[in-house]
């Protein structure tokens, strides 16, 4: 199966390839384990944060953090 992204890309800028933190949970044809080293390589810079907001969500950085932290908490339990 291919994937709508590169792997290896999405690992080292995974907020290039996903939207949301949430949305790595809900992509197919990753496996829990690439979904964890994807999210654990989430990266907050000014951009993402100023689209956050431009998108109506909160985006400061502890905000953000959580949300990683709570996808990730999803995936190991």
């Amino acid at each position: 199966m291919k994937l709508p992204f590169d792997y290896e890309q999405a690992v080292l800028n995974p907020a290039l390839a996903f939207e949301t933190p949430e949305a790595v949970l809900t992509q197919s044809g990753l496996s829990d384990a690439q979904k964890i080293e994807i999210l654990r390589h989430w990266s907050f810079d000014a951009t993402e944060i100023a689209d956050a907001e431009g998108e109506g969500m909160q985006g400061d950085k502890p905000l953000l953090e959580r949300r990683v932290a709570l996808a990730l908490e999803t995936l190991t339990g």
